[in-house]
């Protein structure tokens, strides 16, 4: 599947922990805070969630974009600790 990711973390710290999860996980950076990867799975997917979970706090705010997910786009929003699923409908 293929996902973005668009960041925007409250420190430094949580900046560089998050950065180099996403590299770990195989994405490569595009922007200045948007990450991609066309091979993740849903597994992985799954893992990479919880992990960022655990490095963000209240403050930063992380969006996944997710292409196909049931045939069309999902956008998970990561705000305030919450985890939140759009699935973008024609």
């Amino acid at each position: 599947m293929f996902v973005a990711v668009a960041c925007e973390f409250a420190n430094d710290d949580h900046r560089k922990a998050g950065y180099d999860l996403l590299v770990q996980y195989g994405f490569r950076k595009v922007l200045k805070d948007a990450f991609e990867s066309a091979t993740l799975s849903e597994a992985a997917l799954g893992r990479l969630k919880k992990d960022l979970d655990r490095i963000a706090d209240s403050y930063d705010g992380i969006r996944l974009y997710q292409y196909p997910v049931e045939g069309t786009l999902a956008i998970t929003i990561l705000k305030e600790k919450k985890w939140r699923r759009l699935i973008v409908k024609v």
